[in-house]
């Protein structure tokens, strides 16, 4: 098989997927086809739950977000980035730990995205693809919280490799897009500048 034809298979409907993991494809296709149709790409189907949905959407999230890990690897050394900062105001704990503790940037996000991993896969709070408790749908708020600093410490610390990776991707826009439609973290919290202002920035 050659390269450009690496995950180029032929699109499908949603009613036409049928799988327990057929939201986790159609978003996935959505995602491939045009990673920058942000609104067409978090509009669920008609009557998708809505917590499934946005399930899925923070494990798609979690796994594109590894490739930023890995490029963050290349340049956030752990002597130069000893905490996980934003901008000055902004120190993160790491919660991996039995005490909330500060850890290096790059561990921080190693960190934060097994915990997530862990979360997400786990058979006691998410056993099913299908229907998901509201009990369980609550906890994607403090995963949204904890993986959004990964895209901020990029933004302050490491903006050229943040651009780049967000050209291809469009990650965080669909990441602040989703939290806000979705009420899933406070706009305070939201410190990377988005949509009209990163425009506004590039055509400067």
């Amino acid at each position: 098989m050659k390269a450009k034809d690496w995950s180029n298979w032929p699109d499908q409907s949603f009613e036409d997927m049928d799988s327990t993991l057929a939201v986790q494809q159609y978003i996935q296709q959505l995602v491939r086809k045009n990673p920058a149709d942000i609104e067409l790409i978090l509009t669920p189907p008609d009557n998708q739950d809505e917590g499934v949905w946005k399930y899925e959407h923070l494990r798609q999230f979690c796994l594109e977000l590894n490739g930023l890990a890995v490029r963050l690897q290349e340049e956030c050394n752990p002597k130069v980035c000893v905490q996980m900062t934003a901008t000055e105001q902004w120190i993160f704990l790491c919660a991996a730990h039995k005490q909330p503790k500060e850890c290096s940037a790059i561990d921080y996000t190693r960190h934060t995205l097994d915990g997530a991993a862990c979360l997400l896969n786990s058979n006691k709070y998410f056993p099913s693809r299908v229907s998901i408790k509201e009990s369980s749908v609550s906890k994607l708020g403090s995963v949204c919280r904890r993986v959004y600093r990964i895209f901020s410490h990029a933004y302050f610390h490491h903006r050229q490799l943040f651009d780049d990776f967000e050209n291809e991707t469009k990650l965080c826009q669909r990441f602040t897009s989703f939290v806000i439609k979705y009420d899933l973290m406070a706009k305070d919290n939201l410190i990377v500048p988005m949509t009209e202002e990163l425009q506004q920035e590039s055509e400067a």
